[in-house]
């Protein structure tokens, strides 16, 4: 397919004063070219400044050198929007291994140079109906097969690693799988595919789908993927909780109220009310992106940054949590308001449907730590903003001195403009003492003006390359994560009696207005006095 070479060729070419360069870890100017697998991380900190912590299972097999990666499903929206976008940027920080190919696969018919000009043009602005069709037949495994032989016989050595990418509907998943190791698969070197979400649709479905695909792949050469895994400020989580003893002291049911896990979207389906509706917000978001979330932040300390210790404490905390109750949720659906429209105006939507674009849901951990804690999760779509945060509130302070002010509350803002600030209590500059609430700030793009954050699925994929498993989903953990929601689903899918019918709510609020008393039901209580994040003003004091 020659995709990598001709995007190589277009971003990395030469001016006229010599090659282009880009700023190193160190503040230097290194060409780009030529690229090596050993180039410094870009923003390494200098030494004596820092540890670098990394996964330390003896099994990683790093792919290096002759290294083929092939995206299925490489014309759809995932492969253009994200998956070729991330290759291109660790290409270009030279995280790719040496001479890498990239071969692109995909059911729609079309010219070569057609499918280098969509490739490149997502590339160059990243931020700008699937069918399912013969992803079975062996014959044309047997093309594809071809194809990568003929890349790899201009290899000088024996070894051939090929990682498969599934960007690709999870019907045919099983199809792909088989035909890639009956036909496509490297004998002399190392095989790994990368699978996207959804993982299935219950317990049932995710364990027929984990059997099936355990015929063709074990589970050391599968990963399962969940974006959110890879966000910086959610890799972060494990540092600050477990590298800060300040942290972790009140880091428990003796101080800790509750915990809301927020995710907000400022538009609804638009004109893609198909997909969604099949889903729900419940299966899009909370099942596993604010799921993984809630198991780092509750998990015990593992006893190294080894894959398979961090996931087994992951698991041993979902495993302390039962099914979530119908009286422990709420469900939303957007209506037309603000001149926009409503769920069910879509026409993509079917008739009628009941199907939630919001949803709060109230885990317990029932372990020594969190037992009586709520973890309430909340994600809806055509919201007041887009926001993905964190929000752990304290209890009250002792009654004495102080009456009726404002809780401690740590927030971790995922997105955007990652952030960490702790809510506190502080007296007002001046000659009087006044209590008020203000906080102590680490915003990213103030402390961290110089960093460039990766997209998740740059750091996800350099992660496959590397071998490490820390931040995709083991068999297991998808497993108990389908028992604790699988329940729920079937009663919102009207599959133990009559489907709730979701609470209406305008487009573009903060949710349905029965939310607040939800959550207060929980314990959070709200600020009794106005609070500005991150400036306080006091030019009125």
């Amino acid at each position: 397919m020659g995709w990598y070479k001709v995007v190589k060729e277009k971003f990395v070419k030469p001016r006229s004063g010599g090659a282009k360069s880009q700023p190193s870890g160190t503040g230097k100017q290194l060409p780009v070219t030529p690229i090596s697998p050993n180039a410094p991380a870009p923003f390494t900190a200098s030494p004596g400044t820092g540890l670098v912590v990394s996964s330390t299972d003896a099994a990683h097999y790093e792919m290096k050198d002759n290294t083929l990666i092939v995206v299925f499903g490489a014309s759809g929206d995932l492969a253009k929007k994200k998956t070729f976008p991330a290759l291109f940027a660790l290409f270009r920080q030279g995280f790719l291994p040496t001479d890498a190919k990239i071969v692109g696969y995909a059911r729609t018919k079309m010219e070569t140079a057609d499918f280098h000009s969509r490739a490149v043009s997502y590339i160059q602005n990243p931020d700008n109906d699937e069918a399912i069709t013969a992803y079975d037949d062996g014959a044309a495994y047997d093309v594809l097969n071809e194809h990568l032989e003929g890349i790899e016989a201009k290899y000088s050595m024996k070894e051939r690693n090929r990682l498969f990418y599934f960007a690709l509907p999870p019907d045919v998943f099983v199809p792909v799988a088989k035909n890639l190791k009956e036909h496509c698969y490297a004998e002399n070197g190392v095989n790994r595919i990368i699978v996207e979400k959804p993982f299935g649709k219950d317990l049932d479905s995710a364990r027929e789908l984990l059997r099936s695909l355990k015929q063709y792949w074990s589970e050391e050469e599968t990963y399962r993927i969940d974006h959110y895994l890879g966000k910086e400020m959610v890799k972060n989580l494990l540092v600050l909780r477990f590298a800060n003893t300040a942290l972790a002291a009140g880091w428990d049911k003796n101080s800790i109220s509750n915990v809301q896990i927020t995710f907000k979207e400022p538009f609804g389906t638009e004109g893609r009310g198909g997909y969604f509706d099949s889903s729900g917000i419940i299966r899009d978001i909370l099942q596993n992106h604010l799921l993984q979330v809630l198991s780092i932040l509750a998990m015990e300390r593992p006893v190294s940054f080894s894959a398979e210790d961090i996931r087994d404490e992951k698991v041993k905390v979902l495993r302390s949590i039962p099914p979530i109750t119908q009286e422990d949720t709420l469900l939303g659906q957007y209506v037309a308001a603000n001149g926009k429209p409503g769920y069910l105006d879509d026409d993509t939507v079917p008739r009628g449907s009941v199907c939630p674009t919001f949803a709060a849901t109230t885990l317990w951990i029932h372990n020594p730590r969190w037992e009586g804690v709520p973890f309430i999760l909340k994600a809806g779509k055509a919201l007041n903003e887009a926001k993905v945060e964190v929000r752990v509130q304290f209890k009250d302070i002792t009654q004495g001195i102080f009456k009726d002010i404002t809780r401690n509350e740590l927030v971790f803002r995922i997105q955007p403009s990652e952030a960490v600030y702790l809510k506190i209590v502080a007296k007002s500059p001046g000659l009087q003492t006044q209590a008020i609430a203000t906080e102590m700030d680490l915003t990213y793009n103030r402390r961290f003006a110089d960093a460039k954050i990766p997209e998740a699925y740059e750091a996800l994929i350099l992660d496959v390359l590397q071998g490490d498993h820390s931040n995709f989903v083991r068999h297991d953990e998808l497993d108990v994560a389908w028992k604790i929601f699988t329940p729920i689903l079937h009663w919102i899918d009207g599959k133990s009696g009559e489907r709730p019918k979701p609470i209406s709510y305008p487009y573009g609020s903060r949710g349905p207005a029965e939310l607040n008393t939800f959550v207060e039901r929980y314990g959070y209580h709200r600020s009794p006095s106005r609070y500005e994040w991150p400036v306080t003003n006091l030019g009125a004091q």
